[in-house]
């Protein structure tokens, strides 16, 4: 019981800040390089994207 407490506390440790931001900007920043191979549009494209996911990487979780 005691090792199951040590446990979870563990990983809320581990799973607090900004690993919870990561698990939503990761997946943000892969399409914004793909969006990048596109001509004429996807430099910007990816800009917005990138600064979209700067953002959510500043949120307090």
């Amino acid at each position: 019981m005691k090792l199951k407490i040590i446990f979870l506390s563990a990983i809320a440790f581990i799973l607090q800040g900004c690993v919870l931001t990561k698990v939503a900007s990761v997946p943000m920043r892969l399409g914004g390089a793909v969006v990048s191979i596109v001509p004429g549009v996807g430099n910007s494209a990816h800009d917005a994207i990138d600064s979209a996911a700067d953002s959510v990487d500043d949120i307090p979780i």
